[in-house]
């Protein structure tokens, strides 16, 4: 019975130490890509020694679970796990953690649920200010451009994923910075950073007292924009993406003293013209972000995010 309460203390002091030491470590503004891999892994194995104590518990706890769990192994291996003498907490333990295993895969499920609705929702809005044309295919154009007096750019996932731009964002943005814009969202896209802002919500969520849960939702929406500037501006060059997000949000107020909910876009533009080794634009014809678009009617977003953060 001593291996299911090490994994326990195994993974309850990841939990506690691995976010502190991510959180003083300063290669994550370097390599973000790397810094969600590792936040990724710090996650997974907390769950995987909860996991695999819940089997080694309830194996301890009853003989039918043992017979199927160790079926395949030697009469040793079983001995080594000290599984016959049971303790007296191994199905209280086993059942506790079969709960929070069933309570994660309903707040995963939930996430899913309630994304996919907001995505239905926010496709409908869109469709509706921004109708088809006779002869056109929904989600035919990978761009949308609404008439609208507040700079604005988001991403909409999905099987048919667009970028929608308002007109006030088209006139901010000058040479290749809509380039970059799109270049930035479509890293979202490929990386499928949607779904980590899904787990990492649903786990925050589920389990609201447990800390790192909740370091990690944060950590995966700052490393999630960082992972993105990082693509576009080895295309098309720090200075471009850092001038696009200083053109979409120098009207809300972020770059002043007050505190904002956008306050890390402040950090984004400073990490972007300070970083070493700065990333110069790519030998790669420009995307060309107006090609296969069609200007659409409707009035401008209210509550459009700015550039950087997506429609999960």
């Amino acid at each position: 019975m001593m291996v299911p309460v090490a994994l326990l203390l195994l993974g309850a002091l990841t939990a506690l130490l691995a976010p502190r030491m991510l959180a003083r470590a300063d290669w994550p503004e370097r390599e973000p890509v790397v810094a969600l891999w590792a936040w990724q892994c710090v996650v997974a194995g907390v769950l995987l020694c909860c996991a695999l104590s819940m089997t080694l518990s309830a194996a301890a706890a009853w003989q039918a679970v043992r017979g199927h769990v160790f079926a395949p192994a030697p009469h040793a291996v079983v001995e080594a796990y000290a599984l016959q003498a049971p303790g007296p907490w191994a199905a209280a333990t086993a059942v506790v953690l079969a709960c929070g295993g069933i309570w994660t895969a309903a707040m995963l499920t939930r996430e899913i649920v309630l994304a996919r609705n907001r995505r239905a929702t926010r496709r409908a809005e869109l469709l509706e200010r921004a109708p088809l044309l006779p002869g056109e295919e929904p989600g035919a154009d990978r761009l949308v451009v609404l008439e609208g007096e507040r700079p604005d750019a988001w991403w909409l996932p999905g099987q048919a994923p667009q970028l929608v731009i308002t007109t006030a964002a088209l006139r901010r943005l000058k040479g290749r910075q809509l380039d970059a814009v799109l270049a930035h969202e479509q890293g979202h896209a490929q990386a499928r950073h949607d779904w980590l802002l899904h787990c990492s919500g649903a786990l925050a969520a589920g389990f609201p007292q447990v800390r790192v849960f909740a370091a990690f939702r944060d950590q995966m929406h700052r490393l999630v924009e960082l992972a993105a500037d990082d693509v576009a501006s080895r295309r098309f060059g720090r200075l471009t993406i850092a001038l696009a997000l200083v053109e979409l949000n120098e009207d809300r107020g972020v770059f002043g003293p007050c505190p904002t909910p956008q306050a890390h876009v402040p950090q984004r533009v400073h990490r972007l013209l300070t970083a070493r080794g700065e990333s110069r634009a790519g030998r790669e014809e420009p995307v060309h972000a107006l090609r296969d678009v069609r200007l659409r009617g409707g009035a401008g977003a209210e509550h459009a995010p700015v550039l950087g953060e997506f429609d999960q």
